[in-house]
């Protein structure tokens, strides 16, 4: 495994990190356990999670995932060797569907407080030694959204939400802060006001980054490294479309895609071009696409962990194999040919 420092703080991240968003939903608590076990063997050290887990959300599941790894430390008492990350849940009345949790979340002090309590009790933990945004309080794009709007609203202002996360860093129940979903204006303005009143820095931004979708590149790559808010990339197998198992109108039984209707940022004419070609690539090249895809998102020097997801121990092998996996100038090159004549199809 292969370790980068996180942000300006003295933490090393694995590479490749471990999403849970499945556990609780498509996987089982036994499940979850093998994945953690078997990711710590082979050198994993990020484990990341959130309130709202497992997806899709539902007030029945709500908090499941977290509890599962709570479990999992409880028994098996290695909170020491992991970088342990969970979201507070973004503003919730705008047709998030998030209605379940704390009768619609929002970003304030109060609404803060309660969720990392919540956390912390689920995760069977004192701290945190990253806790993220999940989504912005104000309008603006996230989720796929491209035409931003410019609206004035009753958001929480950044700053207030910054001071609540700042005060949890004084208690020592969070190390540090980040951000997830965010937009170039919106991760400068947290690490302006920082900088301003000398309260805690964001170090991590959470946002998708994918062969479909490169977005990130055009003003965020730049606040990454020049600000050191590293990116922790989700997503990088677009909802598992460029392994190219989706192809062709084929459903696989079980696949995210199959069971929920919901998720449809990954599957339209484009997208599907686009993998058709990446797939191809892969193949001329003797190559696993799903390896190559994630070996892109490795090598990207704002990428500080590439954050897989698997329902089955099958694909989890084969997702961290990719660290072993170097890209040759010759495939490189091709992906940007490819990228340059479908970009971002699936923002």
């Amino acid at each position: 495994m292969q370790y980068r420092q996180l942000g300006n703080t003295d933490l090393k991240l694995s590479v490749i990190g471990l999403g849970t968003m499945t556990w609780g939903q498509q996987n089982t608590e036994a499940e979850a356990f093998e994945q953690l076990d078997y990711a710590m063997d082979r050198g994993i050290n990020f484990i990341d999670t959130a309130e709202m887990y497992p997806v899709p959300p539902r007030p029945a599941t709500q908090g499941r995932t977290e509890a599962y790894i709570g479990n999992w430390l409880a028994r098996r008492g290695q909170r020491d060797r992991i970088v342990l990350a969970s979201k507070v849940t973004g503003r919730g009345d705008r047709n998030t569907g998030m209605e379940h949790i704390r009768g619609g979340p929002r970003l304030s002090r109060d609404h803060i407080r309660e969720a990392i309590e919540a956390s912390l009790a689920r995760l069977q933990t004192d701290y945190l030694d990253l806790y993220q945004v999940h989504w912005p309080e104000r309008v603006t794009n996230f989720f796929g959204q491209l035409d931003y709007r410019h609206v004035e609203d009753d958001s929480i202002e950044i700053e207030e939400s910054l001071e609540a996360l700042s005060e949890l860093v004084k208690e020592g129940r969070v190390r540090h802060i980040g951000l997830s979903n965010e937009t170039a204006w919106g991760a400068m303005t947290w690490v302006r006001l920082a900088k301003e009143r000398n309260l805690p820095l964001v170090v991590s931004i959470q946002n998708p980054y994918n062969l479909v979708n490169r977005t990130f590149e055009v003003g965020l790559a730049e606040v990454a490294m020049r600000e050191k808010v590293g990116l922790l990339a989700y997503s990088p197998l677009a909802f598992g479309v460029l392994s190219g198992k989706y192809l062709d109108g084929q459903r696989p039984a079980d696949a995210r895609l199959t069971l929920f209707e919901r998720f449809t940022r990954y599957t339209n004419e484009r997208t599907s071009a686009a993998t058709a070609d990446y797939v191809a690539l892969a193949r001329e090249h003797g190559l696993d696409p799903a390896q190559m895809a994630l070996a892109f998102v490795n090598s990207r020097e704002f990428v500080t962990s590439n954050i897989i997801g698997a329902t089955t121990m099958e694909q989890l092998r084969s997702n961290i194999d990719s660290i072993d996996l170097t890209l040759e100038k010759e495939v490189m090159k091709a992906i940007n040919t490819i990228h340059n004549r479908n970009p971002n199809p699936a923002p």
